[in-house]
């Protein structure tokens, strides 16, 4: 299989071609993005990232922005790191409270979590390991209200999560804030399309 996880500039739509084509765009990548979303508790949602994802993120951020072929030069290399490399599931994980002195409350307390998800395959828990683009944790004990994740598969974990696809959950397991969410059938059957073996 020619899979690439390389991002190319002519993946990438001229901004003409993509106002023609948004809306079918958007309404096909809302579909897929709802499969890819997955609540864990009240306050934290993740989102699985994949090459469409973050190509349709990029056709977006051009389109708004209006910046040229600089700008998608500079868009592909900010998102590089979020296309799984075949291997792996890649998410942003994001704290979702509207109130902001809730939300500031509450990510004070969260010190850490990037570093406390985990997928779990029947019994066997596959770590989340944090991006290291920069502390997502501050010193004193505050989280961003954004962090992305990375999970690594061996083939026998793939093998695993295809044979057991009603036995997957997602967990978050920092002492304050203990959530697990089983996931979909069609949750699953859409992210393993992220592996390639």
């Amino acid at each position: 299989m020619n899979y690439s996880n390389v991002i190319e500039e002519r993946e990438i739509l001229s901004r003409s071609t993509y106002i023609g084509k948004r809306k079918t765009l958007r309404e096909n990548m809302v579909l897929r993005k709802k499969l890819r979303r997955i609540d864990i508790g009240p306050y934290i949602t993740v989102y699985f990232e994949n090459k469409d994802t973050i190509i349709h993120q990029i056709n977006e951020m051009v389109y708004i922005e209006n910046g040229g072929k600089e700008q998608v030069k500079e868009e592909i290399a900010a998102y590089k790191s979020l296309v799984p490399n075949g291997k792996e599931l890649v998410a942003t994980v994001m704290v979702e409270i509207d109130t902001p002195i809730k939300r500031a409350e509450f990510l004070g307390k969260m010190g850490g979590f990037e570093e406390k998800i985990g997928i779990m395959i029947d019994n066997i828990k596959i770590e989340g390991k944090a991006e290291l683009d920069g502390d997502r944790t501050t010193a004193d004990g505050k989280a961003s209200s954004v962090q992305f994740v990375h999970f690594e598969f061996n083939d026998e974990n793939i093998n695993n999560i295809k044979k057991n696809k009603d036995k997957i959950s997602l967990c978050i397991n920092h002492h304050n804030y203990k959530h697990s969410t089983l996931l979909n059938t069609s949750t699953i059957e859409e992210l393993i399309k992220d592996f390639i073996i």
